[in-house]
This record gives structure tokens, sequence and C-alpha cells, in this order.
């Protein structure tokens, strides 16, 4: 498999580690957004983190979206996960790019900005999806999802995501880990954690260097002590179709749907998500307009 996530638990269960080779699921997001270099690393980081969180929070058919707003010029970034691996997600304006900042990297934070929040909303199959929401904590997002983990589902963690774009706004890699702290961890193993999480390169330079998911996960703990209980695909997937639009047409008023027949003879519809693009003839429009008026 090209792009995979791997699940662990580590120490005896003192820990659950996710890590993910998510290159080509970012590039097919740049591709499809037309991303500048601020924006697909900006974009590729909250795809890797979303997929990393819903892979662990979610079950069964249970979705998520989180929603990214900072004030940046990237604008909102909004992002679908759920539990077997797939993500689709946008972001308000992709062409931005911005000087490196003073660590010679891409300037997410920036991009990003920090005056802002991260919500999560989670659709359970309950009567009501549960929605939690933090201020952003630096707009550079794993911090942001780290914060998130802490203080809307009480889970200590530990997030690093990271994105190479390269100077043709082309991804070169991406992929990411989510490290979550389970009850009755030792005061010694949490510090050897934060110890190893300050010495270990981006996940970006790992990736370069060849390194792969498991890979990942041995640096941080050690191969003896990471017990791998699955690995899964993953990848960019979007469920958008034309009869989910012509459902959102039927649901416009009559006057609207009539000026698309009389005036603009058709209609096209684009996905936010993927860009896929939809076209609905006149003789299309009409029998919309027949199903609207019969309701």
């Amino acid at each position: 498999m090209s792009d995979y996530l791997v699940k662990s638990v580590v120490d005896d269960g003192q820990f659950r580690a996710y890590a993910v080779d998510a290159t080509e699921l970012v590039r097919e997001a740049q591709s499809r957004h037309d991303t500048w270099s601020a924006a697909s690393a900006a974009l590729g980081r909250s795809l890797v983190a979303t997929l990393m969180l819903s892979s662990s929070v979610l079950k069964g058919d249970d979705t998520l979206t989180v929603r990214i707003n900072g004030g940046g010029p990237v604008g909102g970034i909004v992002v679908d996960g759920n539990a077997n691996g797939t993500v689709k997600g946008y972001l308000q304006n992709p062409h931005v790019n911005l000087p490196l900042n003073d660590r010679h990297k891409i300037d997410v934070a920036k991009a990003v900005g920090v005056d802002g929040f991260l919500s999560v909303t989670k659709d359970l199959g309950l009567d009501q999806p549960y929605t939690g929401q933090v201020p952003l904590a630096s707009g550079e997002i794993g911090d942001d999802f780290t914060y998130y983990l802490a203080q809307s589902e009480q889970i200590p963690s530990a997030v690093g995501v990271s994105v190479f774009v390269n100077d043709d706004n082309s991804i070169q890699v991406a992929g990411g880990f989510l490290v979550q702290v389970m009850p009755g961890a030792s005061e010694d193993a949490i510090g050897n954690l934060e110890k190893r999480l300050k010495e270990v390169p981006m996940v970006s330079e790992l990736l370069l260097a060849g390194q792969k998911p498991e890979d990942m996960l041995n640096l941080l703990f050690g191969a003896e002590n990471v017990k791998i209980l699955d690995r899964m695909p993953v990848s960019f997937k979007c469920n958008c179709s034309k009869s989910q639009f012509a459902k959102a047409l039927a649901s416009v008023s009559q006057d609207q749907l009539e000026a698309m027949i009389n005036e603009d003879h058709h209609a096209e519809a684009v996905c936010h998500f993927c860009k896929n693009k939809y076209e609905f003839t006149e003789a299309e429009l009409r029998e919309i307009l027949k199903t609207s008026q019969a309701k």
C-alpha cells in the first residue's frame, strides 16, 4: 500500500500511538484545490491531523467535521473524517504563499492565524451531533489538535503533522503521528516520551529520509515497546454525487429554479470538498422543478 496509517499500543498499554504516511492523500488535495505553498501546508496538516483524530475517536459509521479559522489569509478550513481511513477537505483561499518564518519553514501559523477556534463536530448516530471547541493554541495545526484533545476529549496527547512542499507547489511528502497517554501511564514513561518528542526530527524529514510510519513509532518508543495493532490504507475521498446536488437544487426556491431554466438554460454545481463539477441541462432542471412543485 502507498499511503497508510499504523495503529499501535506502547509500553504495555501506557500509550496509544498512530503514525501515517499521507503523501498521496495530500497530493490529491493540492491538485484538486490548486493550493499554493502556505495553503498546501495548512490544508495538508489539517487533513493529516483529522485523519488520525478520526481513526482514534470514531467507530463504525461515525463521522466528524473539523473547522479551523484563525483569521489568517487562508481563511476557514473544513475537513471531514471517518473511521475508515478517508478524509476530504477544503479551505477558503487556496492561493496563499508567504515568506518563510524565522526557522526557514513555511509559515503555517501566519497562514492560519491564531485569533480563532478549532471545533470538532462528531456525528455518532445520536439525535444531535456533539461539538467541542477550543481556542487555537498556535495556528500550527499539530499544537491545536493537541490542545483540543487535552481540553475537549480529556486525553493528554501529542500531535505532530508535517507537509514538505516543493518550489513548484507540488507535495514531496506529508504525514504525522498522534500519541495518546492512557490512564495509569507512569510518570517515568511520560517523561521519557516528552524527552523523545523534543529530540525527534520533523515528520517530513523522517519521510524524506525514507522512514515509514512504523519507523516513526520505533524512533519515539523503541521497537521492543511498540505492538502494531493494525495497518490501514488512507486516502482523500469525497462522496459527493450528482443526485446529492439535484436534491440540493430541489430545495431552492421555485423562482430561482425558474430563473436558471429561463435565463441560464442550465446550472453547474461545484463540490467545495473535491472540486468535482456537475452539469444540469435545462431538461434536468425542469424535472427538478416538477419534483419541487409536487412537494
